[in-house]
């Protein structure tokens, strides 16, 4: 499927990003063609909604992709950004800080649920570090050439990145969609590897969302005990301080408080919106950088779908803001894209059923073509839209 062609704008190369060009950039997927896929859909003689949410996930990929009928998504790719966060030091986790680079190297080497899975169904992984706290000699270059710095800073008390740096994590983010979409990459499953990361999580949804820290504080990946989840939720509070008065600038907040991985992916969401590439999103930290990535670009949700729901509350207020409804809810909060490649089948399945149901010939309509009504095919207008460029 035609990708955009990333062009360079003078603003993106200056030393400070430009974050409201995204607003003008990211286009809601293809609206007319979405409506062209329900009457195609209606055509197929099976009852309506006899399908479910496969019928609105189908629609959903026939908008993104600019055709009719829908293409089979053929090349998924899993992209984890992972990260430490120097608030781990509090004890807010059930793992100790500093050690998100163990679940990578288990993630390299199969042992992972969303490993697993990914392998399962034939997903290639892509990790990328953007501030673990080790040695990157410890790890393929390939793996660690985007690392803005080695862990974060403490969101309760500094500034967990500095704007230098966030404004890198940022740039990483877009490059590694671009790279993804030049690659044919056709949908994207988002995850993530930290510790620490669902307390800088539930710190920028409580700030975008007007809450308590109360409110967002989730037991994490690791069913946290009650004396931990008390200091998740003080750290929180005091992060939440400092959050607030980030609040007008999505990327000084991002630095307050989200650390390189969660600065890297709503980057990288942004820009995929851009290049036109879908999304499923994980949980609480992906849900996170979507609601931030909203913030600069109201249009952007409609290129992304839920994978799940978990127990986090963070993560359903988060989804909840942005409209997004959840495929799945079992529960799952093993982090690393787990709960999302859980939804790719469904996905998947809902392209496989929107283009290769019959449609009854005797009420096809002769406008099946996925052109718009200039004439051009939705591919053609997407490979003619402007993109930023991270460089």
């Amino acid at each position: 499927m035609p990708r955009t062609r990333p062009v360079r704008f003078a603003n993106m190369t200056d030393r400070t990003l430009d974050l409201d060009d995204f607003s003008d950039l990211i286009e809601r997927p293809h609206g007319g063609l979405r409506r062209d896929a329900e009457e195609r859909r209606a055509r197929t003689g099976l009852p309506p909604e006899a399908l479910g949410r496969l019928d609105e996930l189908g629609e959903w990929l026939t908008a993104a992709q600019g055709r009719l009928p829908v293409a089979p998504v053929r090349q998924p790719r899993l992209v984890v950004f992972a990260g430490d966060h120097g608030v781990a030091s509090l004890e807010v986790s059930a793992r100790p800080a500093g050690t998100a680079h163990t679940l990578v190297r288990e993630t390299l080497e199969g042992t992972t649920p969303a490993a697993i899975l990914a392998r399962r169904l034939q997903v290639p992984v892509r990790v990328v570090d953007m501030g673990l706290d080790c040695d990157p000699s410890e790890f393929p270059d390939e793996l660690t050439r985007h690392r803005v710095r080695r862990s974060s800073g403490r969101l309760d008390r500094e500034d967990s990145l500095t704007a230098e740096e966030a404004e890198a994590a940022f740039r990483a983010g877009m490059a590694v969609a671009d790279e993804e979409a030049d690659a044919g990459t056709d949908l994207v499953v988002l995850g993530d590897l930290s510790v620490g990361g669902t307390t800088a999580a539930g710190t920028l949804i409580a700030a975008l969302c007007g809450t308590d820290a109360s409110v967002v504080t989730g037991r994490g990946g690791g069913e946290i005990d009650d004396l931990t989840w008390m200091r998740k939720c003080a750290a929180i509070r005091d992060g939440l301080r400092r959050a607030r008065a980030a609040l007008g600038d999505q990327l000084e907040l991002l630095a307050a408080v989200g650390g390189a991985d969660l600065t890297a992916a709503t980057g990288f969401l942004l820009q995929s919106a851009v290049r036109r590439t879908p999304v499923i999103l994980d949980g609480v930290v992906s849900a996170a950088c979507a609601l931030v990535a909203q913030r600069v670009a109201f249009r952007a949700p409609d290129w992304w779908v839920a994978g799940h729901a978990g127990s986090e509350p963070a993560q359903a207020k988060a989804l909840d803001r942005m409209s997004l409804d959840p495929l799945l809810e079992q529960r799952v909060e093993v982090g690393g894209g787990t709960g999302a490649l859980l939804a790719l089948p469904l996905v998947q399945a809902a392209a496989e059923l929107a283009a290769e149901l019959p449609v009854r010939e005797d009420e096809a309509a002769d406008g099946e073509s996925g052109e718009d009504e200039d004439g051009s095919g939705g591919e053609d207008g997407a490979a003619n839209s402007p993109a930023l460029d991270a460089t």
